[in-house]
């Protein structure tokens, strides 16, 4: 009798078990879309990739702690205290053992599997970029150049200023179209929206980290030195890849300590369509490389609000006893 109701017990749960699985599976959008357990829902599809495990995680422990709490409860009922009679002690229960060690087991293998596998989408960088972008940061500010961008027939252009070289790296090659922050302008990186975009990081003097809290990713910009050093160490400058989903203006920041106004180290990453981007590339080109203002005149050129929308400078003026404030005058 007691073999019996063990048996209809087990085939119980694992009927409410499979159950839950398979409602889990009914409707993958909606359900991801309100059990996103506090997760943002993120504008790259790196960041769906990595919503989706937290969501379903979630979902699958949630599944396995309804059979566990259904485990406990059934015991509690089933062998409550009836009488002071001792209960038939049970050991080396040889099924009872297989299942408390493989069901763990499985579980942390499917999770450490289906987190590789979205590590490794997040991680992987591609030959040929739609676009691709050397992210310069330095205290406490950012430099963001343009180096080369698919055309709206597929071919690969270089993103340079016509009959400039770049005199700093000493190598005499073409000087990238490029955009740099000051004391009272917000730097902005102009991107497309729908085309992989590869970032390659660089820095000079300490680590910056580049985070942008709607791709839910950050990574650190460290200063591996100049092309010849990192040629020689075998180190190379940190690069990362996304492709964003979601026209728009979003805030970045410096997410390392690097020192006095780390704090202030923000940029907007401003998502577009793919003409806005070129026409903006092409506006940049015109105006030349030693135009201070040439982000805000190349932003209006190409239809766009030539101040950051998302953030402010941060005032610089030593004497100021009251916090940065935002103003007209500023981006």
């Amino acid at each position: 009798m007691n073999r019996r109701r063990w048996t209809r017990g087990g085939g119980f749960l694992l009927l409410l078990g499979t159950l839950v699985l398979m409602l889990s599976g009914c409707s993958v959008s909606g359900v991801e879309k309100h059990l996103r357990f506090g997760w943002p829902t993120g504008v790259t599809k790196q960041a769906e990739r990595m919503r989706v495990l937290w969501s379903w995680s979630g979902v699958a422990a949630l599944a396995l702690g309804v059979v566990v709490w259904g485990l406990i409860f059934w015991a509690c009922i089933r062998h409550r205290k009836r009488n002071d009679e001792l209960p038939r002690q049970t050991k080396y229960n040889f099924v009872i053992e297989m299942i408390c060690v493989t069901v763990p087991f499985i579980v942390i293998v499917v999770l450490f599997w289906r987190t590789v596998v979205v590590e490794d989408y997040v991680n992987r960088l591609s030959a040929k970029p739609d676009v691709l972008i050397q992210v310069d940061a330095f205290k406490w500010n950012w430099q963001f150049e343009y180096v080369s961008y698919k055309d709206a027939a597929g071919k690969t252009t270089r993103a340079v200023y016509p009959n400039q070289t770049n005199e700093i790296s000493g190598t005499g090659n073409a000087l990238n179209l490029s955009t740099v922050g000051s004391d009272g302008e917000i730097p902005i990186l102009v991107l497309p929206v729908g085309k992989s975009v590869q970032v390659i990081e660089h820095s000079d003097d300490v680590v910056h980290s580049f985070w942008v809290p709607e791709f839910l990713f950050k990574r650190d910009v460290i200063p591996y030195g100049t092309a010849g050093q990192q040629k020689q160490s075998g180190l190379r400058d940190n690069r990362f890849q996304f492709t964003a989903t979601a026209q728009g203006s979003y805030v970045g920041r410096c997410a390392e300590l690097c020192g006095t106004y780390h704090s202030q180290m923000n940029f907007e990453v401003r998502v577009v369509s793919a003409r806005v981007f070129t026409n903006y590339l092409d506006a940049l080109r015109k105006v030349g490389p030693d135009n201070p203002s040439r982000q805000s005149i190349a932003l209006t050129a190409a239809g766009m609000t030539p101040r950051a929308t998302t953030t402010y400078p941060f005032s610089t003026d030593r004497t100021a006893r009251s916090a940065s404030q935002k103003s007209g005058n500023s981006s």
